[in-house]
C-alpha cells in the first residue's frame, strides 16, 4: 500500500504514513512548506482522471493505495455561505447591484469547486480506489446541505485526539470503511489554538494555510485508528 495525500502541502500525514513503513506523497499546486512531491494543478488532474482519455496522477494508483484529499474548502464553508447571500457585514453597504453581481461570481467558483469533488469521488468509484475525503463540519456546510453522500465519520473536536484545533471536521470514505482501531497511549498535550483569534502557528506561513494545519500526533492516531 501507498498513501497519495491529495491538497496537502504540508507533509503532515505523509511522514506520518512513513513513520509507519508505508510510501506515501503529497500533491498540491502550491510548496510552502517544501514538502510537495508532486508540484500539480489538482483540479485539472482529476478532470483527466474522470476523462480517462488523458494521462494523470490517478494512472499509476494502484487498488490497495490510500487516497487521503484534503479537498479545498473554502467555497463550501459557513462564511462563504454568508457572502453569497450578501448578509457579510463587509458588504453591510454594497447596493444591490454590487451584490448580485459578486454573488453571481461567486457562485461560479462555488459550482466548479463542486464539480472537481463529484469528479474525485466518481473517478475513484468507476477504477476502485480507496479515498478519503476531509472538509469541516462546522454548520451551515454546502457539502453537509447538498452533498448525495453522506460523510462515514464525523469528529466534533479534534482536540480529542491531540490535535491544535477543536474544528469538527468530517470525513468520507469511499471504496473502503474507517477500521476503528483502538488507541492505547495517553495524548501527548499540545498548543491550543481558536479558528478566529489565535490561528497563526507559523508565522512565515499564510493565514489560510495556518488553519489548516494538522497536528502530526492526530494524524498518526488517524491512520492507524481509521485507515491501518
Amino acid at each position: 500500500m501507498k498513501a497519495h495525500c491529495l491538497f496537502e502541502q504540508s507533509g503532515t500525514f505523509k511522514n506520518e504514513f512513513k513513520k509507519l513503513g508505508i510510501d506515501a506523497f503529497d500533491y498540491d499546486i502550491q510548496n510552502e512548506y517544501g514538502e510537495t512531491d508532486y508540484q500539480v494543478d489538482l483540479f485539472e488532474e482529476i478532470y483527466n482522471g474522470y476523462k480517462g482519455k488523458i494521462p494523470s496522477i490517478f494512472d499509476t494508483i494502484e487498488k490497495e493505495d490510500v487516497i487521503l484529499a484534503f479537498f479545498p474548502c473554502t467555497r463550501f464553508d459557513c462564511q462563504f455561505q454568508l457572502w453569497m447571500s450578501g448578509n457579510n457585514f463587509a458588504e453591510k453597504n454594497w447596493s444591490d447591484k454590487q451584490k448580485l453581481e459578486y454573488a453571481m461570481g461567486k457562485h461560479e467558483e462555488q459550482a466548479e469547486y463542486y464539480d472537481v469533488l463529484c469528479k474525485l469521488v466518481l473517478l475513484c468509484i468507476n477504477r476502485g480506489l480507496r479515498l478519503v475525503i476531509e472538509n469541516p463540519y462546522k454548520q451551515p456546510h454546502y457539502l453537509t446541505m447538498y452533498f448525495p453522500l453522506k460523510p462515514t465519520l464525523i469528529d466534533k473536536d479534534r482536540t480529542l485526539n491531540g490535535d491544535y484545533y477543536k474544528k469538527p471536521t468530517q470525513f468520507w470514505f469511499i471504496n473502503m470503511q474507517p477500521t476503528n482501531n483502538v488507541i492505547f497511549e495517553p495524548i501527548k498535550e499540545v498548543p491550543q489554538y481558536i479558528i478566529g483569534r489565535n490561528t497563526m502557528i507559523e508565522k512565515d506561513k499564510s493565514r489560510e494555510t495556518n488553519r489548516s494545519t494538522i497536528h502530526p500526533q492526530y494524524a498518526n492516531r488517524f491512520i492507524r485508528q481509521f485507515i491501518l
